[in-house]
């Protein structure tokens, strides 16, 4: 029993001192590394928005052909 209440007190104390040198670790990003981030992301978005569309855009004729514009 004795075992169990130490791991169970433990689990915790060992996540909080991960937690502190993750945040000891990390530093704030530069202008340079953010705007490449920002470029990044912005770019996944514009090419999964056109994804997107271009499959909606071949969806719709395919769903008149099939449900027969009902």
């Amino acid at each position: 029993m004795s075992e169990k209440l130490k791991e169970f007190v433990e689990i915790p104390q060992e996540f909080i001192h991960d937690g502190q040198q993750f945040l000891t670790r990390c530093t704030k990003p530069s202008r340079k590394e953010f705007i490449q981030i920002s470029k990044a992301v912005a770019i996944g978005f514009a090419v999964m928005g056109f994804i997107g569309y271009f499959v909606k855009l071949i969806h719709i004729p395919i769903n008149n052909i099939l449900v027969g514009g009902a």
